[in-house]
């Protein structure tokens, strides 16, 4: 069983399922009959419920409907007229889950005709069961319409790639790489550019005092600084890394325990690390360096007997890529009353393009031109969906698969053609949030993905082992991001962690690669939880673990618990007692001693002699018949 959230676990063919919803609303008329409820024609995953189309339950209107797709769903109110936020607190029941709150994100539709004012909620509504749900709402308000409206994320696919799509992801090249990339479990992130030699900087001011809006990791220099084009390129004439670059990584990488390294081979500038015969706007044709980057390091990488993927933004592109069509969709969005998600697009200087043309003579052949580049690679870490069609998503997946059935694709390739699911940035999944797809968590050793000049906010080693072993104990991967400066240097203090997290794997590594989460997930202790890159924020990591705290992982017929602790004369494993199975052999991984152990009705229980050292605890292998 593997974990991750729920808002990736989206239906790729339509599911039915019934929601039942009654609105606590006190002048609404009584005599209100049940009526259908309406589904529009223009936008067929809606659900729009009127009161004349309900039933009068005491105070109460209700309806019956069904959704066809599961995934996040935002509630809005429509109001006739043209109306002032809704500052007064309205209080909504979905099932068990009750929410108050203002309605402040208003839309003026209609405008020209009969004028509304639509409202939303900000809570959005994650629906993934297929049961009946209530919902109840109590306003003094009065209101035309309820909406039910998927969440920007909720890419609602259609079904029509599926059969096709499925047929691929089932194939035997891609199962077997999936068989690869659960035996791996650790790699490598590299976000690396033209944004790296400023360091986060852009003319002494810090990114995160830019008079815009945006995100202030390092690599969004451009459009949170909101350079132009033209600007921004003047960063590729001094981009001349050291020559060594590719060599040097390649070795941390081993060092560090990793079995694969992903880097961003074109990242939201638009600006390739690759020799592109589709774009000029690369490392061999626009800077001093002249050498593909991305070939040298695949190259390095092998040599180290490590795998390699490449990160490609297919989605965003602030060079050639216009305005990935954010201002057009605003303008449709707004006319409907729902939000635009324009993070990420270059709407300040975008290309005299089409978002379409990007595609055809950018963002396809160049992943052609990295399939050809590198026939050993192992998979493609697609971003920036936000835009794109589902014929474009399916079109990328099929461009991949056709020319090497072999390669991954990840799921922000978009619309649920991935062949892994990802938590999120930095995301740590809840053991209750279940899916079945393979999936990792992607993280950062600091604050900023790419190199950040200021940020010494590190991460030291046992927190990085702690979401480690987290992360494996739920069956995921993780890739761990490095973020080296221009020149191609990695920060001391984040290739010291990496070099220590990979001293622990010499010796607990068998606890880790290949492993799978087991019917107990950890005991003793709160599970790991992360929630996106500035979710820890400045405070430090101050955890501290006893020895009554494991994590489990499992592979045949072996279990591992795996401790943060020192190791002490006495363990007490309460999840291997008696009834979990009969256990033929205990050991500690990284020492040669025969352990004396008993199993009992409670737990079991291990008396160690020999005490070895163990900074950052140490992992028991357990054997069943």
């Amino acid at each position: 069983m593997r974990y991750i959230l729920p808002t990736y676990k989206k239906s790729i063919v339509a599911l039915s399922f019934f929601l039942c919803i009654a609105v606590t609303f006190n002048s609404c008329d009584e005599s209100i009959s049940k009526k259908e409820t309406v589904q529009i024609e223009e936008h067929p995953n809606w659900l729009i419920l009127e009161p004349e189309t309900a039933i009068k339950n005491d105070t109460a209107l209700e309806w019956n409907f069904e959704l066809k797709y599961s995934g996040l769903y935002v509630v809005q109110l429509v109001r006739d007229g043209i109306h002032e936020d809704l500052d007064t607190l309205v209080s909504i029941k979905i099932d068990n889950d009750s929410i108050r709150e203002p309605l402040l994100k208003s839309y003026v539709i209609n405008k020209t005709s009969k004028p509304q004012t639509v409202s939303q909620f900000k809570k959005t509504i994650d629906f993934k069961e297929t049961k009946s749900h209530t919902i109840s709402i109590a306003s003094n308000t009065s209101f035309a319409k309820i909406r039910l409206v998927p969440h920007f994320k909720n890419q609602i696919n259609s079904g029509k790639y599926q059969t096709e799509w499925l047929a691929m992801h089932n194939s035997p090249e891609k199962q077997a790489a999936l068989q690869w990339f659960n035996e791996a479990k650790y790699g490598m992130f590299i976000h690396w550019g033209l944004y790296s030699q400023a360091g986060g900087i852009w003319k002494d001011v810090r990114i995160e005092e830019s008079p815009h809006p945006g995100p202030h990791v390092a690599e969004w220099l451009m459009s949170t600084f909101q350079l132009s084009r033209e600007e921004y390129k003047e960063l590729a004439k001094t981009f001349n890394p050291d020559a060594s670059f590719a060599q040097n990584i390649a070795k941390l990488a081993k060092d560090a325990g990793m079995k694969y390294v992903v880097i961003t081979s074109k990242h939201h500038d638009g600006f390739a690390l690759f020799d592109s015969a589709s774009s000029e706007y690369n490392i061999v044709d626009a800077t001093p360096y002249k050498k593909d980057a991305i070939k040298e390091l695949y190259d390095a990488c092998l040599e180290q007997g490590l795998d390699f993927g490449v990160y490609y933004s297919h989605g965003n592109d602030w060079m050639d890529g216009t305005d990935g069509n954010s201002l057009r969709i605003k303008k449709r969005n707004d006319s409907l009353g729902i939000y635009a998600h324009m993070t990420g697009k270059n709407y300040w200087d975008p290309s005299p393009n089409t978002y379409e043309s990007y595609f055809e003579n950018k963002a396809y052949p160049q992943i052609s031109e990295l399939l050809a580049l590198m026939p050993k690679l192992k998979l493609i870490w697609f971003d920036g969906d936000g835009n794109i069609n589902e014929e474009q998503s399916f079109r990328f997946y099929k461009l991949v698969y056709d020319t090497n059935p072999s390669v991954l694709v990840n799921r922000r390739v978009g619309f649920g053609f991935g062949d892994y699911e990802d938590a999120g940035d930095n995301k740590i999944p809840s053991v209750k949030e279940v899916l079945e797809k393979q999936w990792e968590t992607c993280g950062t050793t600091n604050g900023s993905w790419g190199f950040k000049s200021y940020d010494e906010n590190w991460k030291n080693t046992t927190e990085i082992l702690y979401y480690f072993i987290d992360i494996a104990s739920k069956g995921g991967n993780y890739l761990l991001n490095i973020g080296p400066d221009g020149n191609g240097d990695v920060p001391i203090a984040s290739a010291n962690i990496l070099r220590e997290v990979g001293d622990w794997l010499k010796i607990n590594g068998d606890a880790i690669y290949g492993s799978t989460g087991w019917k107990i997930l950890n005991e003793g202790q709160n599970e790991a939880l992360s929630n996106e890159t500035t979710h820890r924020g400045k405070k430090q990591f101050d955890r501290s673990f006893s020895n009554q705290e494991f994590w489990f992982t499992a592979k045949e017929n072996k279990v591992f618990a795996i401790s943060l602790a020192p190791i002490e004369a006495t363990i007490n494993i309460q999840s291997l007692h008696k009834n979990a199975g009969k256990i033929k052999n205990v050991r500690i991984l990284g020492s040669d001693e025969k352990l004396t152990w008993k199993q009992t009705n409670n737990s079991l229980e291990i008396s160690v002699q020999n005490l070895i050292a163990s900074k950052n605890g140490y992992a028991v292998s357990i054997t069943f018949e």
